[in-house]
C-alpha cells in the first residue's frame, strides 16, 4: 500500500474514529458481471410538473375524475366524451388532459427474474424521490382509536402483503396511527420498505378505542375514550394539510371500524387534542378561519355536528388534492345469535323478541360504524371497502394508475360562499365516473394558507419527502461508535458555496452565515431528538476563491439515541437569501449492548488531486470512470475464543445498480495487525471502478462474516450509494 493511498485512507477513517494508527486496505478491480439486463441501465426520465389538480380560481374550476369499465381505467376518451354540471348546469369545458401516475414499462425499475432466487443479503434501496416523477402518493392512516383489539393482527397482516406484493418501488407511502402522542406526515413519506415495515409491526390496539376488545363489545368508558374521536379528526385534518403542499393527486386510505355520524363519547368541543402542541415547532401555521373548513365540532354531540366536521375534512382534502378511501377493518362479521346472548332464558315471546333487536342491532351498529368513511370517500373521489376481510389495497392503488383533469370556466355565482354540486358525466356507455361531489364557492385567494415566515419555511423543508433545492446539498451520515462521545450519528453536509451569500469583511475575510436544523425521526414520524444551530464561515482569500470552485463540507456530530431505524433530515436557511436547502438519509442504529456484531457506516472516497478528492470525497460519492475508490468502516463485538487471542473476520464487497450484482469481491481475512481495540476493528478496501462501469448510480455493500460467531449473529452487512460520472 503505497503512502498517498495510506494517507488518503487514514484522513477519511479519521472522521469515524479520533484513535486510528494505522488501516488496512484490500486490493480489488470490479468489473461488470458478464450477463447484465440492458432494461436494468436505463434511468426513470422525469416527467414534466405534475399539473395542478383541484384548482378554483376566478378563471379555472378544474377538477379530477377516474373513469373505468369492468374495473380497469379508461384511458382514451376526449372532452366530447364528457358532461360536466355545476349545480345541475351544464358547463362549457376548456382544460382537458389525461395524468398518469404509472411510469411506463420501459422505465420502471428492474426487478430479478421470478426464477431467480432472492439474495436475503441484497440491500434494500429507497428510491429517490423527486417532485417531477411519476409516482403513487398514499398515506395509510390506521385509526387505532376505532379499531377493536380482534381486528388489529387482521389490519397487520393487510399492511404486510401490501407491502410484501403490492407497493411498487417509486410508490410514496406515510404510514400514520391516531392514538399516538406524535403524529408524522410528510416527514414519514417514504419509498423505504424498512420504515414502513417497521412502523407495521409497532402497531398495537389502543386501549381507549372506540372499538372495545371486540367488534361487539361496546362502547369503551367515558373517561378514556372522550377524546378518541375529537382526536381522530384531529389527526385528519393535520395529516391534510401537511398533504396539501404535495405535488400531483394524493390519496389517503383510512382504516377503521369506528367512525359514526352520532359520536360515542361525550360532547365534542373542537380538534384539539392532547399531545397535539408537541408538533407546534414543525407545523406551519394554519388559518382558524379557513373559509369552508371549519375549526369547531359544536357545543353538542350531535349527528349534525359529526357530519359537519367530517364535510369539514372532505373539503381540505378536496383543496389539498387528496382523494379518501375507507376500509371498514372490522370485515365480514357474522350478525347471529351468540352464547353471550343468553338468547334461551324467559319466556318465548321475550326470547323472539331479543333475538330479533340483536339482530337488528348489530346489522344497524355495523352500517352505523362506517357511515364516516363512507362519507369522506363519496366526497372525495374514493370508495369504502367493508363486508369484506380483503381490504383490496391492491384495487385501492390500481384506481390512483391515472386520472382526468377536466376544467371550466366558473360564473359570477360560483364564488357565492355555497355549497356547489359537480357531476361529471362520460357519454360512452358502461363506464363508472367517479369524481368529487362539489367545493365550497372561495377562491384559491380567499383559502390561501397565510406567508410562512423564515422559521416556518425551515420546518417545511425539515418535514418534507422532497428536499428543497435553494441551496445544493448533499448529506452523508453514518452511525458510528465514539470511545468518548459514545453511539453518534457523523455527518458530511456538502455545500455549493455559490449559493451562499457571502459578505467581504474589512479584514479581507469573507464570511457566510446559515441556519442548520436536524432531526432523527422515528416510527410514524415521531421527533425523536431536533438541533438547531447557527453556523458561521470566515474565509481567508484563499480559502474562499479555493470552496467557491468547489464547494465546502461542514462536518457535524448529533448523538444516535436509541437502537433501531430512523430517518435524518437536515434543512439549511441562508437569511441573507432566504434560500433554504434540505437533504434525508434512512439510518440504522445498532444495539451494541447487546453483544452481537455490529458494523458502522462506510465512508467512500476516491484517490486524485485535492478538487478531484472534494468532488470524489464521502460527502459528494461522485466519481470518474475508471476511477481508484477507497472504502473504510468500523466492526464492532466480532467474537473471541479463549483457544484463539484475535477475532477471525472476512468481509466481501459487491457492487449493485438497479437491483443487479454487477460486481462480487473475493471473500477475504481482515488483517488485524496493528488493531489496538478488537471492540471497533478498523476494516476496509480499496477498488478500481472499472471503465466498462457507465455513468449512473450505484450501491456498494459490504458483508462481514464473523467465524467465531453463533450462526445466527455471523454475518451482518451494510451499504452506501455512489455515483460514477464521466
Amino acid at each position: 500500500m503505497n503512502n498517498r493511498l495510506l494517507l488518503t485512507v487514514v484522513l477519511l477513517f479519521s472522521l469515524l474514529t479520533n484513535s486510528l494508527a494505522q488501516q488496512p486496505v484490500q486490493p480489488a478491480t470490479p468489473s461488470p458481471a458478464p450477463e447484465r439486463p440492458t432494461a436494468t441501465q436505463q434511468q426513470s426520465e422525469p416527467r414534466e410538473d405534475d399539473p395542478d389538480v383541484v384548482r378554483i380560481t376566478a378563471n379555472l374550476v378544474q377538477i379530477d375524475a377516474v373513469v373505468t369499465k369492468d374495473g380497469k381505467h379508461v384511458t382514451d376518451l376526449k372532452p366530447e366524451d364528457f358532461e360536466i354540471l355545476e349545480d345541475g348546469k351544464p358547463q362549457t369545458i376548456t382544460q382537458f388532459s389525461y395524468v398518469s401516475n404509472v411510469p411506463a414499462a420501459s422505465t420502471a425499475i428492474a426487478k430479478p427474474p421470478a426464477s431467480r432466487p432472492a439474495d436475503p443479503l441484497a440491500p434494500v434501496v429507497p428510491v429517490k424521490v423527486r417532485p417531477n416523477e411519476t409516482r403513487r402518493t398514499v398515506v395509510l392512516l390506521v385509526d387505532d382509536l376505532g379499531i377493536s383489539a380482534e381486528n388489529v393482527v387482521h389490519v397487520k397482516q393487510q399492511l404486510r402483503t401490501f407491502l410484501d406484493k403490492q407497493l411498487q418501488p417509486n410508490d410514496l407511502v406515510s404510514i400514520v396511527t391516531t392514538g399516538g402522542k406524535e403524529v408524522g406526515a410528510l416527514q414519514q413519506f417514504t419509498t423505504d420498505k424498512r420504515i414502513l415495515s417497521s412502523a407495521v409491526d409497532r402497531l398495537r390496539w389502543h386501549p381507549c378505542s372506540r372499538g372495545g376488545s371486540n367488534v361487539f363489545a361496546g362502547r369503551r368508558p367515558q373517561i378514556c375514550a372522550m377524546d378518541a374521536k375529537r382526536r381522530t379528526l384531529q389527526v385528519l385534518r393535520f395529516v391534510l394539510q401537511g398533504m396539501r403542499d404535495l405535488p400531483g393527486r394524493k390519496s389517503m386510505v383510512v382504516f377503521s371500524g369506528s367512525l359514526p355520524y352520532e359520536s360515542q363519547e361525550g360532547p365534542l368541543a373542537g380538534f384539539d387534542a392532547p399531545g397535539m402542541e408537541q408538533l407546534d415547532d414543525l407545523l406551519p401555521p394554519v388559518k382558524s378561519d379557513d373559509p369552508g373548513i371549519g375549526d369547531q365540532l359544536g357545543p353538542q354531540n350531535s349527528a349534525s355536528a359529526m357530519v359537519q366536521a367530517l364535510q369539514h375534512i372532505a373539503e381540505l382534502a378536496i383543496r389539498a388534492s387528496v382523494v379518501i378511501y375507507g376500509v371498514d377493518t372490522r370485515g365480514l362479521q357474522p350478525t347471529a345469535m351468540q352464547a353471550v346472548d343468553e338468547p334461551f332464558r324467559g319466556p318465548q315471546h321475550v326470547r323472539d323478541q331479543r333475538m330479533t333487536r340483536s339482530l337488528a342491532g348489530r346489522s344497524a351498529f355495523l352500517v352505523d360504524g362506517r357511515e364516516g368513511l363512507r362519507l369522506l370517500s363519496s366526497e372525495t373521489g374514493g370508495f369504502t371497502v367493508f363486508n369484506s376481510n380483503d381490504f383490496q389495497l391492491g384495487r385501492v392503488m390500481e384506481d390512483q394508475a391515472g386520472y382526468y383533469l377536466i376544467g371550466y370556466r366558473p360564473s359570477d355565482e360560483t364564488f357565492n360562499r355555497r355549497f356547489h354540486h359537480i357531476r361529471v358525466r362520460a357519454k360512452r356507455s358502461g363506464v363508472e365516473v367517479r369524481t368529487r361531489k362539489g367545493f365550497y364557492g372561495f377562491s384559491e385567494s380567499e383559502a390561501t394558507a397565510p406567508v410562512l415566515s423564515a422559521r416556518d419555511n425551515l420546518n417545511k423543508a425539515l418535514m418534507s419527502p422532497f428536499g428543497a433545492n435553494d441551496v445544493n446539498v448533499r448529506l452523508t451520515t453514518i452511525y458510528a461508535d465514539d470511545p468518548a462521545k459514545g453511539s453518534v450519528l457523523r455527518s458530511l453536509l456538502f455545500l455549493n458555496a455559490q449559493d451562499l451569500v457571502f459578505t467581504h469583511l474589512p479584514d479581507g475575510m469573507h464570511e457566510a452565515k446559515f441556519d442548520l436544523s436536524s432531526a432523527l425521526f422515528g416510527d410514524y414520524g415521531k421527533v425523536v431528538s431536533r438541533q438547531d444551530e447557527k453556523v458561521t464561515l470566515r474565509l481567508k482569500q484563499a480559502r474562499y476563491e479555493q470552496v467557491m470552485r468547489e464547494g465546502v463540507v461542514y462536518k457535524f456530530d448529533r448523538p444516535a439515541g436509541t437502537p433501531g431505524n430512523f430517518q435524518f433530515r437536515v434543512a439549511l436557511h441562508d437569511p441573507a437569501s432566504s434560500r433554504i436547502g434540505a437533504a434525508g438519509q434512512f439510518i440504522q442504529v445498532p444495539n451494541l449492548r447487546a453483544g452481537r456484531l455490529a458494523v458502522s457506516g462506510i465512508l467512500v472516497g476516491g484517490v486524485g488531486g485535492a478538487a478531484e478528492q472534494l468532488r470524489s470525497g464521502p460527502a459528494v460519492r461522485q466519481f470518474q470512470q475508471g476511477a481508484g475508490l477507497n472504502l473504510v468502516y468500523l466492526i464492532y463485538n466480532a467474537a473471541t475464543d479463549p483457544a484463539t487471542p484475535l477475532p477471525r473476520l472476512t468481509a466481501q464487497t459487491r457492487i449493485f445498480r438497479d437491483g443487479e450484482v454487477v460486481y462480487t469481491g473475493k471473500v477475504a481475512p481482515i488483517d488485524l495487525t496493528g488493531q489496538t481495540d478488537l471492540k471497533r476493528i478498523a476494516a476496509g478496501a480499496q477498488l478500481e471502478l472499472g471503465s466498462t462501469l457507465t455513468p449512473g448510480d450505484y450501491v456498494l455493500q459490504v458483508i462481514v462474516e464473523d467465524q467465531l460467531a453463533k450462526e445466527k449473529d455471523r454475518t451482518v452487512t451494510q451499504w452506501i450509494d455512489f455515483a460514477i460520472v464521466k
